[in-house]
């Protein structure tokens, strides 16, 4: 016998296998007791919610020799078997979006002249019915408004806003909800137990959120599963392969790197993503969904009634709302929401999702508003958290350092005086102090010439008045006479001289020479 499909095995027979849409059953069977069958009915949703399923229910049970107490069919009798086996008479299942043309619409008008050879209704349910053109709404009008008793229309559509006004008036509306996680979950699980496969929980439940509230992806989204790990127990990491999707865990070590502004880290993310054969388009819709519930944790009350998430990842997520400003989160989705629709059709969907990436860890390169507001905020935290309390730290850093030199280093006059020898060390090791010392006392230094002067003395000669006049302050010539003493080890003095005239070099030499009593030698 050939393998029969999960979403066809275990299509609902009756109305208490239906999930997840309580509101019209109820209203179904109540007008199926009380006997107030109407003539037109429209049912509106998702793909897999149903549609089709209640609309063979109510055929079956219209048409049903023995109904439940509850309105039912009975699945027993010859008119609900029929049915089943798709070989009623009563009942015709047409195809609007193959068989959309006027032709098509008389052929039903003409039909429906003729009443049904056994049972009290014939049922025409018509699929996809907005696919039908102009001209077959027309034709379908005048029938749908004053049928025989004995005919009912079925039109089932998952884009009611493609019909004309004047079809939705003459049918009652039925709107179909999209199925919860929960819900789904607990039928899949149901139905394993009669499968007898051993399933987790927390695989089922993934597969509940990836069908996106249709019951039918979901069983087919299951049977791949299935088919792909056949005879073994299904978990979720099995699910997650099979699925190419990206397990919470990496979001979340995503995220830190995005608050981080880790850009290098994203991109190596991504690459183990990329490797493991995850699905990206996908994951930019995970991803988005994961800083969503992140947002409505940081601004809603009761959040757990709003989130279908474990209580672990409900307490990661309330963890990694408090790292993250709301406007910067409300930044990261607005990006990852424009990626979405860019890389549905992109044939480069990875170099689109680093892009993306390099803006939200990156925000100087981005010129909207938010963005601008996100660098903003990263400057006032740098304000209040960094810069403020460092530059006050350094203060009483500079005041302990120099409480801690006055009482552990030892002071300029400690060290001993040098010899003539050691200040022609001095002269020699000028070079060295001139590239230390900063502007703009290098510049000045620069012109100058140097010669030893003496015990512990060293000369510093310039030809320039306005360098003289700069150079030559007390302050400056202890700062020049510290570093050198604590280049050489001994003490210095340091003199400063302006010679005007080139020739009056000799004498002042000569008289240094005499009043030092050491040689000079000119160069």
């Amino acid at each position: 016998m050939s393998y029969t499909a999960l979403y066809r095995k275990f299509r609902p027979d009756c109305f208490e296998d239906v999930k997840g849409q309580d509101h019209i059953v109820t209203t179904l069977k109540n007008q199926i007791l009380a006997d107030r069958i109407g003539h037109a009915y429209l049912l509106c949703g998702t793909r897999g919610t149903g549609k089709t399923t209640i609309a063979k229910l109510f055929a079956k049970a219209v048409n049903c020799e023995h109904p439940k107490e509850d309105g039912s069919p009975c699945n027993l009798c010859q008119s609900c078997r029929a049915v089943q086996a798709g070989a009623s008479m009563n009942v015709i299942e047409i195809d609007a979006a193959s068989n959309n043309g006027v032709d098509n619409i008389r052929e039903i008008r003409e039909e429906v002249q003729y009443s049904p050879t056994e049972g009290r209704f014939k049922v025409y349910i018509i699929d996809e019915v907005h696919m039908l053109s102009i001209g077959a709404f027309n034709a379908l009008l005048k029938t749908l408004e004053e049928p025989p008793s004995y005919v009912i229309f079925i039109l089932a559509t998952t884009e009611a806003h493609k019909i004309p006004i004047t079809i939705l008036s003459r049918c009652q509306r039925y709107d179909f909800k999209r199925i919860s996680i929960q819900t789904i979950t607990e039928r899949l699980m149901e139905l394993m137990k009669i499968e007898q496969i051993n399933v987790e929980e927390k695989a089922i439940r993934y597969i509940a959120k990836a069908a996106d509230g249709s019951f039918r992806d979901a069983l087919s989204l299951l049977d791949q599963c299935l088919a792909f790990y056949m005879n073994q127990d299904l978990t979720y990491d099995k699910v997650l392969e099979v699925l190419g999707a990206v397990d919470t865990e990496v979001f979340s070590k995503l995220l830190r790197k995005i608050i981080a502004d880790d850009t290098l880290g994203c991109i190596r993310q991504l690459e183990e993503l990329v490797m493991s054969g995850r699905e990206l388009g996908q994951f930019t819709i995970d991803f988005t969904w994961y800083m969503r519930n992140l947002l409505l944790v940081q601004t809603a009350e009761q959040v757990e009634e709003i989130l279908d998430v474990s209580t672990d990842n409900r307490i990661a997520l309330q963890e990694e709302a408090k790292m993250i400003a709301p406007e910067v989160l409300m930044r990261y989705i607005r990006i990852f929401s424009e990626l979405t629709s860019q890389i549905k059709y992109s044939s480069q969907k990875r170099v689109l999702i680093e892009i993306a990436l390099i803006k939200l860890t990156k925000p100087m390169m981005e010129q909207s508003y938010d963005a601008v507001l996100h660098r903003l905020s990263i400057l006032e935290k740098k304000l209040e958290e960094g810069v403020l309390v460092s530059a006050k730290q350094a203060v009483q850093e500079k005041e302990d350092n120099s409480v801690e030199s006055e009482q552990e280093m030892p002071k300029e006059k400690e060290f001993a005086k040098a010899a003539p020898q050691e200040v022609q060390q001095a002269v020699n090791v000028m070079p060295e102090v001139i590239q230390e010392i900063g502007q703009p006392m290098a510049n000045y230094l620069k012109k100058a010439h140097f010669q030893a002067g003496g015990e512990n003395r060293l000369l510093v000669v310039l030809t320039d008045d306005i360098t003289e006049r700069l150079l030559n302050t007390q302050e400056k010539r202890e700062q020049l006479g510290t570093l050198l003493s604590q280049k050489i080890g001994k003490e210095i003095q340091v003199d400063i001289k302006l010679i005007c005239k080139e020739d009056e070099t000799k004498n002042i030499f000569l008289t240094a020479q005499k009043n030092i009593g050491i040689e000079i030698q000119e160069e």
